[in-house]
């Protein structure tokens, strides 16, 4: 017979043992499911992480004239080195830098000893000439007067009228170079050819003066600095706006907040090969002396358009690398899609676009150098990017 005093405790252990099994299965598999789940967040998270939040910029158009700054230099109205006309000694001189003269004011003598004896040994020889013509015209005189009474020939007569005449030739001669050395002694007393300041002395009492012209070492260096000229090299990009309308103004270092107006007198009108750019000349007052000849400005240029529209992007959504110019922009998928463009005019903080972009296209701002085509990305900020915007 079975005993079934025991079959209770046993099934009811058994039942505990199953229970038991499937309690710990649900929690392993819990725990499976947990770790699984959160793998997949976490890759998930990485991938989210992965895509790059950027800026975007609408190209717009602009309209009329356009701001354009550039480097220049100043240069005095006029500026002259003085150099010696003869040779000789340094006697005095009556002015050192920074000396305000006027035109035909005393800058320095030079002692001439030998052109002295120069100019005295041609008087001398102009005398001498004046004595052997005057013998000369008497003698053709009275050769003259003998041939009415048959004395001499004719032939005779000539020659000796023709010595007159060499002898005439003479004194001009030896005349002309004593007028040469007269106008030289001149030079002895060198003088300012216009109003305006001593910018340079390189010379002393005593010094040995060579006669120079252009190529010696200069004496003086007076500059009227009055008026001051500009130059500024405009790049070629630009030059159809430069006209009479040009309108200017000068910025220097060493006046902060200052500005001075400038005019356009004239331009190059040809490009520099080695510059690419055109060079204009523009008319400062410098009337209260506050400019300085040889310094360097940023020369404000005012272009006039001519209504003329072009399409503009901030300079710091440029790429520059392998494949050129590009920018990033952002297709309908939200993927990059990258364009390459052509630079029209470069206005510092702002560039206008001449060709690759249009307005509709939402350009990425300080795109990061790991940014490629296709790559997913997150628009974090769409904003205008309108000249005033850009350039404020």
């Amino acid at each position: 017979m079975v005993d079934r005093k025991h079959d209770g405790p046993r099934a009811r252990r058994h039942v505990i043992a199953i229970v038991a099994v499937l309690i710990v299965g649900a929690i392993v598999g819990e725990g499976v499911w947990s770790r699984a789940h959160a793998r997949a967040g976490l890759e998930t998270w990485t991938q989210q992480q992965a895509i790059a939040t950027v800026n975007v910029v609408q190209p717009a158009f602009t309209q009329g004239a356009q701001q354009l700054v550039l480097p220049g230099r100043l240069a005095a109205n006029y500026d002259a080195p003085i150099y010696a006309r003869v040779s000789g000694y340094l006697k005095t001189w009556d002015v050192d830098i920074g000396t305000h003269v006027h035109k035909g004011q005393v800058l320095a003598e030079i002692e001439t000893p030998d052109l002295n004896a120069q100019l005295s040994q041609a008087q001398a020889d102009l005398a001498n000439a004046n004595a052997a013509a005057q013998l000369a015209q008497s003698t053709a005189k009275r050769w003259q007067q003998m041939l009415d009474t048959d004395s001499v020939s004719q032939q005779a007569v000539d020659e000796k009228t023709s010595d007159a005449q060499v002898k005439q030739a003479a004194v001009e001669a030896a005349r002309a170079n004593v007028q040469r050395l007269a106008a030289l002694e001149a030079y002895k007393t060198i003088t300012a050819p216009f109003d305006g300041i001593v910018t340079e002395r390189h010379t002393d009492i005593g010094d040995l003066i060579n006669a120079g012209g252009g190529q010696g070492p200069e004496l003086f260096r007076v500059a009227d600095e009055r008026q001051l000229r500009v130059y500024v090299d405009v790049p070629q990009n630009d030059a159809a706006a430069i006209g009479s309308k040009l309108q200017a103004t000068l910025t220097v270092p060493e006046r902060p907040g200052k500005v001075f107006d400038a005019q356009y007198v004239s331009s190059a009108s040809a490009v520099n090969t080695a510059t690419g750019a055109v060079t204009i000349e523009l008319l400062c007052d410098n009337a209260k002396g506050q400019l300085i000849p040889g310094a360097y400005t940023q020369v404000h240029l005012t272009l006039d358009g001519g209504g003329a529209r072009a399409l503009q992007i901030p300079s710091s959504a440029l790429m520059l690398g392998d494949h050129g110019v590009r920018v990033a922009t952002i297709g309908a998928d939200g993927r990059v899609v990258m364009k390459p463009v052509t630079i029209s005019r470069d206005l510092g903080q702002v560039v206008e676009i001449g060709a690759g972009i249009g307005p509709q296209d939402r350009v990425v701002d300080n795109p990061p150098d790991s940014l490629e085509q296709g790559d997913p990305v997150r628009i974090a900020r769409a904003a205008h990017a309108g000249a005033a915007d850009a350039q404020g």
